[in-house]
């Protein structure tokens, strides 16, 4: 994968196509997801057109009338690229590059680009060229002029062109390598995420909406430094910490990439074997943005995604971020949640405390008494379940021990065999 450092700016001009089924409302949030992706692209919109059809031009997109209008625009605002905010077919594409001088690229491209420049891991910059080489291969017919240069800037981060031009035997050679290579790295997760499985370790992912601020919460509670940024995509790689909950137990956090409205279906299908980690979670955190005036929907995207992940089992506990921004409509949609600011230390207090009471309603309460000299389940007790009382008992002359179990351990069949009063 071959990746352009942009250091200026490049000027934009966003395009955006209303359709009869879209409120006013949403398709004008959409327009400004468009600009806040153009802006984590390095792009500044100098300008954002719309025109209301009854469905988009077969040929190109938006109506004749409009296209005269963006050409003027394009001179004389000296646009470089043009975004539109729909998936363009590759005729369109091809009959709207021929039309103007700026680079044309739609939403797929611009989300693309900003996750070839966002992978750091060998993982994602593989899931990101596999993505990449997907969405080009129906579109390599017809660009030979566009491919036959390397290019610099938004949308052109990623596989070389000039092998794209080459031949389309090369590419599909390309895509099952990139597959081969991945499903080695899945399986070197999938032995590692069993090895977790066996130790029984409590995990818990952090799932939500793109930018609503899962690597702040995941940095503050496990003192971590995954990048934070407020732009779109800011983590892609995921990663895995331990998190120490109040009562002492030691559980396992991860922080996964943030989902997106219209998510292309390439990045969807490439990312999944990623987000297999929140499959394999005993506990949800879903990460809200609860100052985001879309934020509802934004709810029902991520929901959307857990369900094409065949994710419905797993408990979740919805963690509505922002609070210190949040206005006084905000009214949240979920029965089992808290309203936190993930820079205040009381609010990630609360946060643990809910995460623990999760936990617990997860395990199997219960009272053993321990031999004194049987010191090694004692320790196990306290570092392996969440211990809430112990004290000798003279009477018996044994460690009498309360607390709440995860009934999969090995030591629950041990102790309770033993030892259950």
């Amino acid at each position: 994968m071959i990746e352009t450092s942009q250091n200026t700016e490049e000027r934009a001009l966003l395009v955006g196509c209303q359709l009869p089924y879209m409120d006013e409302e949403r398709f004008l949030y959409s327009m400004d997801e468009l600009a806040s992706l153009t802006k984590t692209a390095n792009g500044e919109v100098m300008l954002t057109l719309s025109q209301k059809r009854n469905q988009v031009h077969s040929a190109t997109y938006i109506g004749k009338g409009k296209l005269e209008e963006m050409s003027k625009l394009e001179e004389e605002l000296d646009i470089d690229v043009i975004i539109f905010n729909d998936e363009l077919s590759p005729s369109q594409n091809r009959n709207l590059s021929a039309k103007f001088k700026a680079r044309v690229i739609d939403r797929t491209q611009l989300i693309l680009d900003i996750f070839a420049s966002r992978a750091k891991s060998k993982e994602g910059k593989l899931q990101v060229e596999l993505a990449q080489y997907q969405y080009l291969l129906p579109r390599i017919g017809g660009q030979g002029i566009a491919l036959s240069r390397l290019g610099g800037g938004i949308g052109t981060r990623g596989p070389g062109e000039t092998q794209l031009e080459s031949d389309r035997r090369h590419i599909r050679r390309r895509i099952d390598e990139i597959k081969a290579q991945l499903q080695t790295i899945v399986e070197h997760r999938n032995r590692y995420r069993e090895r977790r499985k066996k130790n029984q370790t409590f995990q818990i992912s952090l799932v939500g909406y793109t930018n609503a601020g899962k690597s702040t919460i995941f940095n503050r509670l496990t003192e971590e430094t995954s990048f934070e940024e407020n732009l779109l995509f800011a983590t892609l790689d995921p990663m895995t910490r331990k998190l120490l909950l109040p009562c002492g137990l030691t559980t396992l956090l991860t922080d996964t990439v943030g989902f997106i409205e219209d998510l292309p279906t390439s990045l969807i299908a490439a990312f999944r074997s990623t987000l297999e980690e929140v499959r394999e979670a005993d506990l949800i955190l879903h990460v809200v943005d609860a100052s985001n005036p879309d934020y509802f929907n934004h709810e029902k995207t991520v929901y959307r995604i857990l369900e094409d992940l065949d994710i419905q089992e797993i408990p979740i506990l919805t963690v509505y971020n922002k609070r210190d921004l949040v206005s006084n409509h905000f009214v949240p949609s979920s029965n089992e949640m808290v309203l936190i600011s993930a820079y205040e230390k009381n609010d990630l207090a609360d946060l643990l405390n809910r995460i623990e009471k999760k936990v617990i309603e997860q395990m199997e309460y219960y009272h053993f008494f321990i031999p004194g000299q049987d010191g090694r389940i004692l320790a196990q007790l306290k570092s392996e379940t969440i211990l809430v009382e112990q004290h000798y008992n003279e009477e018996k002359e044994m460690y009498e021990c309360k607390g709440f179990i995860n009934p999969n351990l090995p030591l629950y069949y041990e102790a309770k065999e033993f030892f259950t009063h």
